[in-house]
C-alpha cells in the first residue's frame, strides 16, 4: 500500500516489518494503551504517509515524529501538526553533523509551532549540536539516552552534554535502545548507569520509554516483552514507573485517557 521510496540507501526486510495492526495487537498484549510513533529514515525517507495513515486508523492511540526536509515552511509543519504528529526527527547518528547545519531556521519554526525536535546522537555529537538546538528554543526529545559512548564513560563530553540539556526545562530523553549503545548483550548491564543518571538529572516528569520495535538493523533478536521487563526492573520505584510509562507521555505528547 504504501512502496518504499526509489532513493532510500535502505529497505527494511522481514522481521524488522510491522503493520500498525499489529503493532495494536503487541501493545494490547502488555496493557500499553498509546504510543509515538517515529517515521524511520530507512525505507520511506520523507514519505510520512504510512506512519500518517496509522495514525488516521489509530483513532487516538497514535501520534507521531515525522521526517522533514531541513527547508520545512511553517504551513507543512502546521499540515502535520495537524494530522498528530508532534515534532519532526533528526538523525545526526545516520547523517553526521554536516547535513544538519543548516537546520536553524527549521528549528525555529517547530519552537514556534510547539513541536518537538527529536534527535538521535551518538557519542561526542551532541557537544557540538546542543548550543544551535538550546538557542531555537524548541522543545527536544532526546533519543535513545544519547547513544553515549559507553568505552569514555559518563564524563564523555556528547553525554555530559546531554545531562546539560535537563536544565533548559525544554528537554525530555527517550529511556531506550540499550542495543544501540551497550557493549554488552542483554540485558545490557553497562547501559543501567546511564539510565540512572539521565533518570537522576532529568526526573521522571522528562524521561519516557520506547522500545524501539520493530527494531529496523538490529543485529540480533529483540522483543519488546524483555525489553519492558528491563525498564521496570532498572526502575524498580512503581510511582517514578507509572510517571515514566504514562503521566509524563500523555502530559507532553497530549495523549487522551481513552482505552484501546
Amino acid at each position: 500500500m504504501f512502496p518504499y521510496a526509489a532513493d532510500v540507501a535502505y529497505r527494511p526486510v522481514g522481521q524488522e516489518i510491522g503493520s500498525a495492526d499489529y503493532f495494536r495487537a503487541l501493545l494490547d498484549v502488555h496493557g500499553v494503551r498509546h504510543a509515538l510513533l517515529v517515521e524511520p529514515n530507512s525505507g520511506y525517507g520523507l514519505d510520512n504517509r504510512c506512519m500518517l495513515d496509522a495514525i488516521k486508523r489509530g483513532r487516538g492511540v497514535f501520534k507521531g515524529i515525522a521526517m522533514v526536509p531541513n527547508d520545512a515552511c511553517a504551513q507543512y509543519l502546521r499540515d502535520l501538526q495537524g494530522q498528530g504528529v508532534i515534532g519532526a526527527a533528526f538523525n545526526v547518528a545516520l547523517l553526521g553533523l554536516d547535513y544538519y547545519r543548516s537546520i536553524g531556521p527549521l528549528l525555529h519554526r517547530l519552537a514556534d509551532n510547539g513541536m518537538f525536535a527529536q534527535v538521535q546522537v551518538e557519542g561526542p555529537q551532541m557537544a557540538h549540536l546542543a548550543p544551535m538546538l538550546l538557542d531555537s528554543g524548541v522543545r527536544l526529545l532526546v533519543d535513545h539516552c544519547g547513544r553515549p559512548d559507553v568505552a569514555r564513560g559518563i564524563d564523555e563530553p556528547g553525554f555530559q552534554a546531554i545531562l546539560g540539556l535537563a536544565s533548559s526545562r525544554r528537554a525530555v530523553v527517550k529511556l531506550s535502545g540499550f542495543a544501540k549503545f551497550s557493549a554488552q548483550p542483554y540485558p545490557f548491564a553497562d547501559s543501567l548507569p546511564y539510565l540512572a543518571e539521565l533518570l537522576q538529572v532529568y526526573g521522571p516528569d522528562n524521561c519516557v520509554w520506547a522500545s524501539d520495535w520493530p527494531f529496523l538493523k538490529a543485529g540480533y533478536r529483540l522483543d519488546y516483552g524483555p525489553l519492558l521487563k528491563l525498564f521496570e526492573v532498572a526502575v524498580p520505584d512503581v510511582k517514578e514507573r507509572h510517571e515514566i510509562l504514562w503521566e509524563t507521555p500523555r502530559r507532553l505528547f497530549g495523549f487522551q485517557t481513552a482505552s484501546m
